[in-house]
């Protein structure tokens, strides 16, 4: 079991080996910059290896640890066998950040059963995979940190979103569902839900002067504005960290107030 720390390491995540899904851009490397700038090893996962090495050749121009491990986070046995490979090179597996996802924007009326089966196995099914088989090699040590990226589209929905509203909803019960069967043996799930952030794949919302969606979107956020990438990764360092030890089975909104604003 994870035993608290003197309240100046509160925040350090120094030994750690985490995995972070979708980490090569967006969310996902905001998260996994931090982490590593925290003191964790952090593992990238991508599709595009390419990229992925490239952003460890960042990491490590900052001075942090970090590798890269391509695989399709919808291909099962692929996955399987990056952990298993990550657990014969470092030996353990103390935190995974789930956060890989995909989006279609359709009318309902539009949206294909392959549209749908599509956003949720990447969405929703590989997380199930992922956490189960990162918990079947963290239980043995005791300890771990499972952590979710859901979103505010779990708790409301908008036109155009089925699939993915549908997906993210169920990361949440899969969050509570975890935190309760994985809890007695010392592992932790949560998930942290985003608001709207200036990412790569929102560009063309918030980049778009002439559709008003960027505009409504800062109105109807009481801070104001859209979120930057950085401004979740506090998040998930705390969701890690020892500050973090007795937090299991939350649903951290980190979306400048938009849930509290009817």
């Amino acid at each position: 079991m994870t035993s608290p720390a003197p309240a100046g390491d509160l925040f350090s995540l120094a030994g750690q080996v985490v995995l972070v899904t979708g980490a090569s851009r967006g969310l996902g490397w905001a998260m996994a910059r931090a982490m590593a700038g925290q003191g964790a090893h952090v593992v990238l996962n991508g599709r595009d290896g390419a990229t992925l090495a490239a952003r460890c050749e960042e990491l490590a121009a900052a001075g942090h640890s970090g590798e890269a491990a391509a695989f399709d986070v919808t291909d099962e046995a692929a996955a399987i066998a990056a952990l298993d490979r990550l657990m014969a090179r470092h030996g353990r597996l103390d935190t995974i950040v789930l956060n890989a996802g995909i989006g279609v924007r359709k009318p309902l009326l539009e949206v294909t059963t392959d549209d749908y089966r599509q956003v949720t196995e990447t969405n929703l099914t590989a997380c199930f995979v992922l956490a189960r088989e990162a918990a079947r090699r963290m239980v043995p040590a005791g300890r771990g940190r499972i952590i979710l990226t859901a979103s505010v589209m779990g708790f409301v929905a908008r036109p155009g979103v089925a699939a993915y509203a549908v997906a993210k909803a169920g990361l949440h019960g899969l969050t509570r569902a975890l935190a309760v069967e994985l809890g007695p043996q010392g592992i932790t799930a949560n998930a942290i839900a985003p608001g709207y952030f200036k990412t790569e794949l929102n560009r063309p919302l918030w980049q778009d002067p002439d559709s008003g969606f960027a505009r409504w979107i800062e109105q109807r956020t009481p801070l104001g504005r859209w979120g930057e990438p950085d401004e979740v990764a506090g998040a998930a360092i705390f969701l890690a960290s020892p500050a973090g030890a007795f937090v299991s089975g939350a649903i951290l909104a980190v979306d400048g107030g938009m849930l509290a604003n009817l």
